[in-house]
């Protein structure tokens, strides 16, 4: 079976709601760093086999296949073809993960993969409207007793269950945003981002945050401890990353920055729904024969901070080796895009600080989650 190699990631800055890539249409932001991951290696953009692009209520400037799209708006050539995925939160990560599949299947030798979101142009939860996927189906509601379906409501379950203060996920938070603060003030995203026109830095960790300003804030839900502070921002942004096999590193004289060790996805409650990658990160370590100790930085998406310290209780994970440059809830979480974000990241850190393993997981909707283990050599 064929490696599947990682030989360039990049990103772009992740924008706030409204912010600077708010007027940015999505298959531009993404056609961006395909074209910037590409250039990175000096690629002839002819050779890419295919381009996999994850994003979520693919609706208006996000519709009619945007991978195709954002391949075509940048220019790139026209017999490459690509395609949308959609794995909730995780479709940029099942990105990376069904091109690696087509490399290590020997059907595929150069694959663009990663994902985007316009979060500013496409609200939320724009394609489960109006009647939503879960109202209508017999099965669903014999099987779970209700049609609904709630983030918020599940964070606030998954707080309860692990008997997770308001405090505690504060203070989470907080830590977010001070680890990605000092990761700008240190340069570390600087050469993972590809600047646009409009934005040259996150633009969501935020200096005036303090545990004072965090309790202050109204809980999300009537009588719970999920607050906006302890929740992922909304954002836009893009990620891409190339994946290639050993064939073609040879052939066209590229090097590889890392090998995807292992990549799985599990499923779990859907009610519950956030809690998925406890058990996908014992599965997936367990199928690469690694510990936990053996992972020198993790990438857990900050969907809640409750998403987050239940992983920890469950893997017993060093919290020192866990999002150590800020989470989504600094950071910010452009759905589609955030996992080939996160990937793109997690490169790069393992290089900064010469780290052999990382792992990246995150919760997804339908109660779902990705693992990738990525091995530097």
């Amino acid at each position: 079976m064929e490696t599947a190699h990682l030989v360039a990631a990049a990103r772009t800055p992740v924008g706030r709601r409204g912010g600077g890539l708010s007027g940015v249409h999505p298959a531009d932001l993404a056609g961006h760093v395909i074209t910037a991951a590409l250039d990175r290696v000096g690629l002839d953009p002819g050779l890419v086999d295919d381009v996999i692009l994850g994003c979520v209520d693919t609706l208006g400037p996000q519709s009619g296949d945007i991978a195709r799209t954002a391949w075509l708006a940048a220019g790139l050539p026209e017999h490459v073809p690509g395609v949308t995925v959609d794995r909730q939160c995780g479709s940029g990560q099942q990105a990376v993960h069904f091109a690696a599949q087509a490399v290590m299947s020997g059907t595929a030798d150069l694959v663009v993969a990663g994902g985007v979101q316009s979060m500013s142009r496409v609200p939320i939860g724009s394609a489960m409207r109006p009647d939503g996927p879960y109202r209508g189906s017999r099965g669903w509601a014999a099987r779970y007793g209700s049609d609904e379906v709630d983030q918020f409501r599940s964070a606030d379950e998954i707080a309860a269950k692990w008997s997770l203060t308001r405090r505690e996920l504060e203070d989470w938070a907080l830590t977010s945003h001070r680890r990605a603060i000092q990761a700008v003030d240190q340069g570390r995203f600087l050469a993972e981002i590809a600047p646009t026109a409009r934005s040259n830095t996150d633009e969501g960790p935020r200096r005036d945050t303090s545990a004072e300003r965090m309790a202050g804030l109204a809980p999300l839900r009537p009588g719970g401890v999920t607050t906006a502070a302890t929740s992922s921002q909304l954002a836009d942004g893009a990620a891409a990353l190339l994946v290639a096999s050993g064939r073609a590193l040879h052939e066209y004289g590229l090097r590889s920055r890392a090998v995807i060790r292992h990549l799985s996805a599990r499923g779990g409650d859907p009610i519950l729904m956030l809690t998925a990658p406890i058990e996908a990160t014992a599965h997936a370590l367990n199928r690469a024969g690694l510990r936990i100790a053996d992972i020198d930085r993790f990438e857990v998406n900050e969907a809640f901070a409750g998403v987050l310290l239940a992983w920890l209780h469950e893997t017993g994970a060093d919290p020192s080796r866990v999002n150590v440059n800020g989470g989504a809830i600094a950071l910010g979480h452009p759905l589609g895009a955030t996992g080939a974000r996160l990937l793109t990241s997690l490169l790069h850190e393992l290089e900064r600080c010469d780290g052999h393993y990382g792992l990246l997981t995150m919760c997804e909707g339908g109660g779902q989650a990705n693992v990738t283990i990525i091995e530097r050599h």
